[in-house]
Order: C-alpha cells, then structure tokens, then sequence
C-alpha cells in the first residue's frame, strides 16, 4: 500500500510539473506573440518608403534633383529628353527615395499622408539644393568657354548661354498658371500611382513616371508657347532656370503655388478613385 501511495505521489507532482512547464511555455509564447509583429507587416513595414534612413534618401533625392536641374538645362526641357532622363535618374535613385526630384511632387505625397513631415522636409531641401548645385556647376563652366571671335561673330554665332525660360506673358499669366497646374496634377497621378509599399518592379515605376513626365510635359509647354511663355512643373526646376522672380508675385504663384496644387489635385484624385474601386469590388 505505502509503494501504490508513493508511486501516486510520484505520479501526480510529475503531472503537475508538467502542467508547470506547460504553463511556462505557453506564457513565454504568449509574450513573444505580444511583442513581435506577422512576417507580412514586417515585410510592408521594410518595404514602405516611411522606414528608410531618411539621410540617405535625402542624399538620393539631392543627387537625383542635381541629374534631373543638369538634363533640363543642357536638354532644353524637351520633353522626349526629360522621358529619357527621368527614366534614368528614377532608376539610379528610385529605390532610395521613391525619386520624387520636385517639390510639388513631395507635398502632394506629405499632404497624402504617403510620407512624415520630416522626410518632406528633407526632400525639399534636398531638391532645391541640388538644382541650385547645377546651375552653379554648369555656369562655371560656361564662364570658362573661350570668348567669341569677331569672325565667328559676323556668321551669327554667339556666346554660349544656359538656358532659361521665357519671360511672363502681360495679362496671361494664368493661362500659363492653369497649363502648370494641369501638367503637374498628370505628375502627381502618377506617383500616386508608383509610391506605394507593394510597388517594387523598378522598371515598371521609371517608365510610368519617365511616361507621364513626357505627357505632363508635352501638354503644359505646348499650352505655355501659345501665349509665348514657357512650363517648367517644378519649382525647384523653376529655380535653375531663373523662372522665379521673388519680387514678383506672379511667378510664384504660376511656377510654384501651380505645380504645388495640380499635384496634390493628383494625388487626392488617385486616391479618390482608388477608393472608390475598392468599395465596389466589396459589393
């Protein structure tokens, strides 16, 4: 009897250590589940533009707006170039910083809510001083080309210049305010369309961007020339090619204020239709 007692004994603090250990197991479980998050939310997490060290995509977006200022400069904002060249620097820098390269293109994506305040901010510094970085660096090296010979002179050619908007139209300068905002809000569309966390196909994103720049492009500067103006869609552009008078309020309303606001009619009008679509396909 004293051994059928003992090996009950046994049995039942066996049973209860094991409940213990259960118990132990299923709590440290329990906390390690609290505390960490899905594999898929980490993965959007890593994936979205919001996690990336904001210094190194504020270097991306400095070098991308610097390529971008040197392009339009030497190019002449001819829209088949800019195709060209913005598919380029999106593919450079894309992955870094989402290549937004204008400031009209990152308000749009901060008011959005797409990307913080800090990172906009750090955007747009980036921006306007790569821009700045390459009017400077392409005047230098215009100041050091040779002077015009008088015979050269007398079969017209002349000293080689940077090239720089048209000056405002008298009385038509919201046409031109109208033709930037238009273009700007093409732009804005489609990075909507491009900055978002399950976009990663590079290629796809550059020609979509580097596609509706040209579009946005063609549109705006062929409804600027017919009042003898010129379009630019950004601001920090705007800057290198002296388009900016700041004692004059009217090119900062048409190649700041109008940018600004066509992209960010773009980005709420992507997201208005998106939303849209999606509480269809729940009917």
């Amino acid at each position: 009897m004293a051994t059928k007692k003992t090996t009950s004994s046994a049995k039942k603090k066996t049973s209860a250590a094991s409940k213990a250990a259960k118990t132990r197991v299923t709590t440290v479980k329990a906390v390690e589940a609290g505390s960490s998050r899905p594999a898929s939310a980490i993965l959007n997490r890593r994936t979205t533009l919001l996690r990336m060290p904001v210094m190194s995509a504020a270097i991306a977006e400095f070098l991308g707006a610097f390529l971008l200022a040197i392009t339009v400069l030497i190019v002449r904002n001819e829209p088949f170039y800019l195709f060209i060249g913005l598919v380029g620097i999106f593919m450079l820098v894309g992955g870094l910083s989402g290549a937004h390269l204008n400031p009209a293109v990152t308000i749009g994506a901060w008011v959005s809510r797409r990307i913080n305040r800090v990172r906009a901010i750090s955007y747009l510094v980036a921006q306007f001083l790569g821009a700045m970085l390459a009017f400077v660096a392409l005047n230098a090296f215009l100041g050091n080309a040779p002077d015009v010979s008088p015979e050269a002179a007398s079969f017209g050619q002349t000293a080689p210049e940077l090239f720089k908007t048209l000056s405002l139209p008298d009385g038509k300068e919201l046409i031109v305010f109208m033709a930037e905002a238009i273009g700007a809000m093409i732009l804005g569309f489609a990075y909507a369309t491009v900055l978002r966390p399950r976009v990663t196909d590079k290629i796809s994103g550059a020609f979509t961007i580097g596609g509706s720049a040209f579009l946005a492009m063609a549109f705006a500067s062929t409804a600027a020339a017919y009042v003898s103006a010129s379009a630019v869609l950004n601001p920090a552009m705007a800057v290198s090619l002296k388009s900016i008078d700041f004692q004059d309020a009217w090119t900062l309303l048409v190649y700041f204020i109008g940018p600004v606001l066509g992209a960010v009619v773009g980005f709420f009008l992507h997201d208005l239709l998106k939303n849209a679509e999606a509480e269809v396909t729940e009917r």
